[in-house]
């Protein structure tokens, strides 16, 4: 059986195998289109699918960590043939095209659809272990120092989660298509490996959930972290203000020049006021360590 693995979707081989082997324009639109989501649809002598690999790749916005990103494997499967279109650079895609080639059957492109899709779903377990050593350092972060940096982390990992939580959804629809539409190539014997797929697919479902509930977690210990300092500063500057405030008061009174003032004709008038001040001070200091307010 011959298999044809092409590394650009603008190839024009990939012409030439849709006219040897009656490729539906409509695949082939969707394999050649950027942002095509995944998807499984079976033709009469063929079954399209397009799956998504993820690998993780350096984040440009935080330097030294890395995020997931995806990468589209295009597949034609028909009963004598077998077409894949792939990005040579993703390594995730390399890897499931090379367990199909060592553990698969030439004769048996069921097979073949199944080692790669089963591989492809398999790589996504170390990325929600990725995640979960993010969220990890996230929680720490949020308790020693709540800085808006780490508020623009907390969004950035919501918004990976959200694409990563669209492509298991659309690969779960698309392992249930394969089980369940009675044209498409995976035949009753590989349907058991494929409810496993499925199964395994479910389970990482379940595990972004957990996720996104541990990061809303980590943006209420971030709001609330926020708020404490907030009122502690706020603690801070009322007492400040209290401490102040009678000694505003006398050097406010006597700076309106009113006459019959206390120690108005003293020639120590000035050290009497600012002794006065100093002991209200005080006075003031020693209620509010009573009243633990300090």
């Amino acid at each position: 059986m011959p298999w044809y693995q092409l590394e650009d979707v603008n190839d024009p081989k990939l012409d030439e195998l849709a006219r040897q082997y009656k490729l539906h324009p409509l695949h082939i639109e969707d394999a050649r289109s950027s942002d095509e989501s995944v998807k499984v649809d079976s033709g009469p002598n063929y079954t399209f699918a397009v799956f998504k690999p993820v690998h993780l790749e350096p984040d440009p916005d935080s330097p030294g960590e890395e995020r997931p990103a995806f990468s589209p494997i295009d597949i034609f499967a028909g009963k004598d043939f077998l077409i894949t279109i792939s990005d040579p650079k993703c390594s995730a895609t390399q890897e499931a095209l090379a367990r199909a080639r060592r553990d698969g059957n030439d004769e048996q492109p069921a097979r073949l659809v199944y080692l790669i899709l089963d591989t492809i779903v398999d790589l996504y377990f170390p990325a929600i272990d990725h995640f979960d050593d993010r969220i990890d350092a996230l929680e720490d972060a949020v308790i020693d120092s709540p800085t808006p940096q780490v508020l623009q982390r907390v969004f950035a990992l919501k918004r990976e989660l959200i694409d990563l939580r669209r492509v298991l959804v659309n690969t779960r629809d698309a392992s249930l298509h394969l089980q369940r539409d009675p044209d498409t190539i995976v035949d009753a014997e590989y349907q058991p490996y494929v409810r496993d797929i499925y199964d395994h697919v479910a389970r990482l479902l379940d595990s972004v959930e957990t996720q996104r509930d541990l990061l809303n977690n980590v943006l209420d210990i971030y709001l609330s972290s926020v708020a404490n300092r907030t009122n502690e500063v706020m603690k801070v500057l009322t007492v400040l203000g209290t401490i102040v405030l009678p000694s505003l008061a006398i050097s406010g009174i006597y700076g309106m020049n009113l006459k019959g003032l206390p120690f108005e004709d003293s020639p120590h008038g000035a050290e009497w006021v600012g002794g006065i001040m100093v002991v209200v001070t005080a006075l003031l200091l020693f209620v509010l360590r009573k009243l633990d307010w300090l």
